[in-house]
């Protein structure tokens, strides 16, 4: 028995370990490789990771050097940052795995490898019961899967059987000498296939259901990333490579007998192999000529079969996110109470908007999951800064905007939440707190919300941001601070509120705002290294902004203005106390 169980010795579940091992719960990670992070010895396939690893910021500054390190774990052991394991931009796989295995063994976290968990299921008791592959029984109060989203997807269509796998492709670029090769998918791992064969290939063609999705254009790090984008550049040159949409869904794959390429049958077109006498519907079809190789490349899922068919478990949506199970914005399973979901298995509630599908994202969510339960289940509560007047509190807005890595990459899901007195004064601050959680900040934090509340979010601005949108037009920059909300770029957006919304004004919320319409709003001007503390176009518009909506002069003084204010008036301002 133990109080929580984590399935899964990934990046996930150790960030999750190390801070249960820090809180010193009764805890035991399962996993059923014989070391940590074991998906990473196979993938990705070609081995070359895309998450960066920035080493040099020209900061000394620890925090804010950690917002360019994405591949780094949370721990206080300085040792373990990827930025000193490889020198590489985008290092390999590899090295991760040895980051990983030396992040589990160096802080002594309790895992037990070579077990592979199956059959979880919760009891009458409302303990859950799981066995591993020897028919051990293990009891836990609470279980936690950080398994990933690991299992391939493969969609079985008729002639699926033709079809070769990501998961099983080779890696020698002479075994496509000459071939010609369809890929399923336009993904990272698509294009990773692409870019690794096109040297040997006579031509890449690629279907998706969607067109091609840039990250430099969405802001989102699981679209397309630029260093696996070469066949864009074949395609659009005319070098006989390409892309076109389809649903895979409904492919129809056959072998011919004469030559043994592969020919498709899509959306009701009959495109005939050779020797055939019927002629297809549209004889000028790319794919007519057929293939020597079709590699299926669309992604992966939660594997769902670990749970025993007692368990309620559902799938978060019916399309992009039916890869991820149902959870709530507390990282619960919706329909199994103490089942709770870390790592890139929490990706449904911020999918394409921010980065908790990787590493520099959920390390954080991982954070707050935890966070959330020493509150439900022993009584801690959420970490806080207390402030005895605005004008420190001000300090401290600045400085973690400036700095903090965990709002900077969960960006429109994770928010700075400060919580008023009554006379708008003392102040309690709560760093990257969920945004979607604010109307439940008293149940969630142990902490009460007496008066008015300022929620800082950091957004994208939504003119250039998009799939099909050029966010490298001009005029994209906002240059003013009298122009601040028309800023494209990642800046802070501060949102004053009377009282503390609902779940309802949440859930509400017009589709384009990042939170519930506030009493008042200020946005910070843009600035594309995200340094937010020029003096006249930054500093000064908060300033202001927060004295108008708490009532209070926020200026500082010199002792002999504070002499003089004192002569005048029976209330001075902070900056003279």
């Amino acid at each position: 028995y133990k109080e929580y169980c984590v399935i899964g010795a990934g990046p996930g579940g150790l960030q999750m370990a190390y801070f249960l091992e820090n809180a010193a719960r009764d805890y035991i990670v399962f996993e059923k490789g014989y070391g940590a992070g074991t998906f990473y010895l196979k993938y990705p396939i070609h081995r070359l990771l895309i998450s960066i690893n920035k080493r040099n910021t020209g900061k000394t500054n620890k925090e804010f050097n950690f917002r360019h390190d994405w591949n780094s774990l949370v721990s206080h052991d300085e040792s373990l940052q990827m930025t000193k394991y490889s020198e590489d931009f985008f290092p390999p796989a590899d090295t991760l795995v040895q980051y990983l295995n030396d992040f589990a063994t160096k802080l002594n976290l309790k895992i037990q490898y070579n077990s592979t968990i199956h059959d979880v299921m919760k009891r009458e008791d409302k303990l859950f019961q799981m066995w591993d592959q020897h028919d051990n029984t293990y009891t836990c109060k609470y279980v936690i899967m950080a398994t990933g989203i690991a299992k391939p997807k493969e969609p079985q269509f008729q002639g699926h059987e033709y079809v070769d796998g990501y998961e099983d492709l080779s890696v020698n670029r002479s075994d496509f000498e000459k071939q010609s090769v369809l890929i399923l998918g336009r993904g990272n791992a698509a294009h990773e296939t692409a870019q690794h064969i096109m040297g040997n290939t006579n031509v890449i063609h690629m279907m998706s259901r969607s067109t091609t999705r840039l990250a430099w254009a969405t802001h989102y790090v699981g679209d397309l990333r630029a260093l696996n984008n070469g066949i864009l550049d074949t395609y659009q040159l005319k070098s006989l490579d390409g892309l076109f949409e389809g649903d895979v869904n409904e492919l129809i794959v056959t072998k011919s007998p004469l030559d043994g390429r592969l020919y498709i049958l899509h959306d009701n077109k009959t495109l005939t192999s050779p020797g055939q006498d019927k002629l297809p519907k549209v004889d000028n079809d790319a794919t007519r000529e057929g293939y020597d190789r079709i590699i299926r490349c669309i992604g992966f899922e939660f594997d769902f079969e670990i749970f025993h068919p007692s368990m309620n478990v559902k799938r978060a949506g019916l399309r992009r996110t039916a890869k991820y199970p149902k959870i709530s914005f507390s990282y619960e399973s919706i329909g199994v109470k103490g089942l709770y979901y870390a790592g890139t298995n929490t990706h449904s509630l911020d999918h394409r908007k921010s980065a908790g599908g990787f590493i520099h994202g959920y390390r954080y969510t991982v954070r707050t999951l935890h966070r959330i339960l020493e509150w439900r289940n022993h009584g801690v509560q959420w970490p806080a800064v207390k402030f005895n007047n605005p004008q420190d509190l001000m300090t401290h807005m600045t400085k973690r905007i400036n700095e903090a890595s965990d709002i900077y990459q969960m960006f429109s899901v994770l928010c700075e939440v400060i919580i008023f007195d009554e006379n708008k004064y003392s102040s309690t601050y709560l760093e990257a707190y969920p945004c979607a959680l604010v109307s439940r900040i008293q149940k969630i934090t142990g902490h009460p919300v007496p008066g008015p509340m300022i929620v800082i979010n950091l957004e994208y601005g939504k003119n250039f941001s998009g799939p099909g949108k050029d966010p490298f037009k001009r005029g994209r920059a906002a240059y003013s601070a009298s122009v601040a909300h028309r800023s494209n770029f990642l800046h802070p957006v501060y949102y004053y509120y009377e009282k503390q919304y609902t779940d309802k004004d949440y859930l509400n919320k017009p589709p384009k705002w990042g939170l519930p319409v506030p009493d008042r709003i200020h946005h910070t001007l843009e600035e594309f290294t995200t340094k937010f503390d020029a003096v006249r176009t930054h500093s000064l518009p908060l300033r202001r902004f927060l004295e108008d909506v708490l009532g209070v002069d926020l200026r500082n003084f010199f002792a002999t203005e504070c002499m003089l204010i004192s002569l005048t008036t029976s209330t001075l301002p902070p900056g003279c106390q």
